[in-house]
């Protein structure tokens, strides 16, 4: 009998940190996925499916699990290196089977390529049959697929062990695995996935609740920072956020019932303990006592709630009376609403942390305070990476709806055929593929509290209308239901696209767009701020522990001053975390510490703005150059005069930009054909 491992989730026995094993009925979970494999009509003998459409689809699958890919390339590389020559490859796939990334001996991957084995294709158990990443993900187990335990014939002379990976909200978001030839097959292959695959989901907590209180814990304080350690994360007021498989082991309760609990009902003091220690006392290692009675030793992690974190404990409330804290970083990290009712309790205002001196943004800022706790709808008009996202959750936390819910939705990142469904909710069996005893939906989850609906501009015209309704009659009318139910919520939307002129196309709905603008504020660029050097400071604290500097050179300053930012804020986070990451939180930041991609960009902006090459040198045709245009319509200008000014010479165009020749030429079917000449 061969053994698999139990996954961490809701309504599953709970698995072992140690990496125990439990029995499983192999023999019957194999017969139970060919018998499925037959009922989806697949044959033994299909051939490898080589699709036309896997490049396709593999580039909506990167762009849809960019979270999952960030958090899973570099622990799939440290496993390559300790599998490497060993006839076997590292492959990463989506919830739903599709591969997203490859790792493996350049021989194995051939033989993979022989059967699809490879990025674009799905491997889920309705394209393939029995198979370790489709039986995983399908039975929500790790398990390993043996030679002929394999449903298509083709696949029998691989042997794969998977794993699926978990959010920290317990839902499948992809699966990990190892696949190689039968005949090199390794008992201890299954522990290794599984351990890469808790190291990804470890990693994922402090990214998906980055301002929350998250406890470290374990029984032995030399296993805290190791991979057997639980972290269960709470909000600023205690309440249950979420915990790791091993914090479920250590606690004995699954993650639903875990939902039920508190920081004070698990740990036997109350939470404002937490918010009273101070520098070295909270970081620590502490002992506390669990429910249960066994003691463990725990380590705290908690920022003050800021977006701009300065790395110290949040204070308790009644030394905080008065105080102002800082404001949080724009780049979209979504706080949890606990949080900022917590800050709501302290008497400060969200809206306040915001302000760090730009005039534009303090304009705006009084603006919503005028309407304050008036339930009045709000849109917030600004580029992408200007922190939409972010003033919505101030206002939702300065409004006396802050210990509520604040629900985001974003109307672009949602495929058309689902949006209804995940906006109104639906009831059981209300379509193929609906979940058992059906799903709420995102507005009435924000029943009570704020629903922000980004990127409006982007809602399907037919949603538009049962919206409106939404707004009108405070009632929804979920898919498959026979009833409306009723709803009180606030509504905040954010947009980058011109509403106005949507409706002149009949693209958005005029009635709909006169419900949703009771107040309209616009958010500045970055480069339009007057506060760029404050937001940076802030930023660049939030990466190291405080009391460190991070220096940038009169260089780089001068760069970043004359760049247009067209990523706003967003862009200038990730590119600020890199260069941390370069060179460490005691360095100054070189230009040579900066990306290349980075550098290129801030060449073609220069080139497009240079009055060395007259602005008339450029075709009629070709895209203005104004300041706040997109980057893309920049770097064109650039080229099309450079390439002009050297007579269709790539080399000496690509010189004088200060890019390499590949950046041109991937440009070419964009430019005009007659500077080629």
């Amino acid at each position: 009998m061969r053994t698999v491992m139990y996954a961490p989730i809701a309504g599953r026995p709970m698995q072992s940190p140690d990496h125990e094993v439990q029995d499983i009925d192999q023999p019957s979970l194999i017969v139970e996925s060919h018998k499925r494999s037959k009922a989806y009509g697949i044959d033994r003998n299909d051939v490898p499916d080589f699709s036309p459409q896997s490049q396709v689809r593999l580039s909506q699958g990167l762009d849809e699990n960019k979270f999952l890919i960030q958090h899973a390339v570099p622990v799939m590389e440290t496993l390559h290196g300790q599998i490497a020559n060993t006839h076997n490859m590292v492959l990463l796939t989506a919830s739903n089977g599709l591969v997203l990334h490859s790792l493996g001996d350049m021989d194995f991957l051939e033989k993979a390529m022989q059967v699809a084995l490879v990025p674009g294709v799905n491997w889920s158990e309705k394209s393939k049959g029995t198979n370790a990443i489709g039986t995983a993900l399908k039975e929500e187990l790790p398990v390993t697929i043996h030679g002929s335990e394999h449903f298509m014939n083709a696949n029998q002379f691989l042997t794969c062990s998977c794993a699926p990976v978990y959010d920290p909200y317990g839902q499948v978001i992809g699966a990990l695995d190892v696949t190689g030839d039968q005949r090199n097959f390794h008992q201890h292959t299954m522990a290794l996935v599984r351990m890469s695959v808790q190291m990804m989901e470890n990693h994922m907590f402090a990214d998906i609740f980055p301002t929350a209180v998250r406890i470290h814990f374990h029984t032995r304080s030399e296993f805290l920072g190791t991979l057997v350690e639980g972290i269960v994360v709470f909000s600023h007021e205690g309440r249950f956020l979420s915990a790791n498989r091993s914090a479920q082991f250590q606690l004995g309760m699954s993650f639903n019932a875990l939902k039920c609990h508190t920081f004070s009902s698990l740990f036997d003091i109350p939470i404002s303990r937490l918010h009273e220690l101070r520098g070295n006392a909270l970081t620590k290692p502490r002992q506390f006592c669990l429910h249960n009675g066994v003691s463990v030793w725990c380590r705290i992690k908690m920022k003050p709630l800021s977006l701009w974190s300065d790395g110290q404990a949040m204070d308790s409330a009644s030394s905080n009376q008065g105080k102002t804290l800082e404001a949080p970083y724009p780049a979209g990290t979504a706080l949890p609403e606990s949080s900022l009712a917590q800050t709501r309790k302290l008497h400060l205002s969200t809206l306040h942390y915001l302000n760090t001196g730009d005039p534009q943004v303090a304009a705006v800022i009084h603006k919503l305070s005028m309407v304050r706790g008036r339930d009045i709808p709000i849109m917030i008009l600004g580029e992408t990476g200007t922190g939409k996202d972010l003033l919505a959750q101030a206002i939702h936390g300065d409004s006396n709806r802050a210990g509520h819910p604040f629900v985001s939705v974003n109307c672009a990142s949602i495929p058309e055929t689902l949006i209804e469904s995940e906006l109104f909710g639906y009831e059981e069996g209300a379509f193929t593929g609906a979940k058992k005893k059906g799903a709420i939906g995102k507005i009435r989850q924000a029943s009570g509290g704020t629903l922000f609906l980004d990127e409006i501009g982007d809602m399907p015209r037919h949603l538009q209308a049962r919206l409106l309704r939404v707004l009108q009659d405070r009632k929804i009318s979920p898919l498959g239901a026979g009833k409306e139910v009723e709803v009180d919520v606030a509504v905040i939307c954010a947009t980058n696209k011109n509403l106005k002129e949507m409706i002149v196309q009949g693209e958005f709905r005029e009635d709909l767009y006169y419900r949703l603008n009771g107040l309209v504020v616009r958010l500045p660029a970055l480069r339009h701020r007057t506060d760029f050097e404050v937001v940076m400071q802030k930023i660049l604290k939030s990466f190291c522990e405080s009391g460190t500097h991070i220096g940038i050179s009169a260089d780089v300053m001068k760069l970043f001053h004359t760049h247009q930012w067209p990523g706003n804020f967003r862009q200038l986070h990730n590119l600020l975390r890199t260069a941390v990451v370069m060179v460490g939180c005691e360095g100054v930041i070189q230009r040579s510490h900066l990306p290349d991609d980075f550098l290129e960009e801030h060449a073609l902006q220069a080139a497009a703005h240079n009055p060395a090459t007259p602005a008339e040198d450029a075709p009629p045709n070709a895209p203005g150059s104004t300041d706040g245009q997109r980057l893309q319509d920049v770097a064109l200008v650039a080229m099309t005069k450079m390439l002009q000014h050297h007579k269709g010479n790539v080399s000496a165009a690509a010189k004088a930009l200060g890019v390499s020749r590949n950046t041109v030429y991937r440009r070419k079917e964009q430019l005009p054909p007659d500077v080629w000449n």
